[in-house]
């Protein structure tokens, strides 16, 4: 009801009211602390990633990994999240079980989407996909999801195509010989 002289908008809501802003103060609140403790880490059992959770890297072992993702456009659409959100629902639900969970996504950056991208935006491919898929981390922190980020990786670094490039090369050029059981060589 309209009180004439006064509308909704003057009315202030109360501070304890929960709205928006508070759920973003929360959730942010949240993810920092995540960020900070480790909560997502998997730790190896020694080395470099062993820490923080090292404690945690004595129990039983189990990976999830996210489909990969197209950094080809400016940003996730509605879809993106729907296998994300499912998969981190088993992760979570594998870390409260006791396991020592490894939850990460890569970002699938090389073919066509990338290069139309590109073009559309007279920008190379990538500077592009480099912002993309910094664009999608933000993203998906945004929504909260369990990832590991050390363990993620982008088809387009020189250190995981190279060796994709080897293995491929690996499989041109040999046959599979049914009366070895073996792989032999073309030549």
């Amino acid at each position: 009801m309209e009180v004439p002289g006064h509308s909704l908008r003057d009315v202030k809501a109360p501070t304890h009211r929960y709205g928006a802003e508070l759920a973003n103060a929360i959730e942010e609140k949240w993810r920092e602390r995540w960020e900070r403790e480790g909560t997502y880490l998997a730790p190896n059992p020694s080395g470099a990633l062993a820490e923080p959770n090292g404690r945690l890297a004595s129990r039983e072992a189990y990976y999830v990994l996210d489909m990969f993702p197209y950094p080809s456009g400016s940003g996730l659409h509605v879809g993106h999240p729907l296998g994300y959100i499912g998969s981190d629902v088993v992760a979570r639900h594998r870390r409260m079980q006791g396991f020592n969970v490894l939850h990460t996504i890569g970002y699938d950056a090389f073919g066509l989407p990338a290069e139309r991208y590109a073009v559309e935006t007279g920008r190379h491919p990538e500077v592009t996909t480099r912002e993309n898929i910094a664009n999608m981390r933000r993203q998906l922190r945004r929504l909260g999801l369990g990832h590991d980020p050390r363990r993620s990786v982008a088809t387009t670094d020189p250190g995981f195509y190279r060796w994709t490039q080897w293995i491929f090369l690996r499989l041109y050029e040999a046959w599979y010989d049914p009366v070895a059981d073996a792989a032999r060589p073309v030549a």
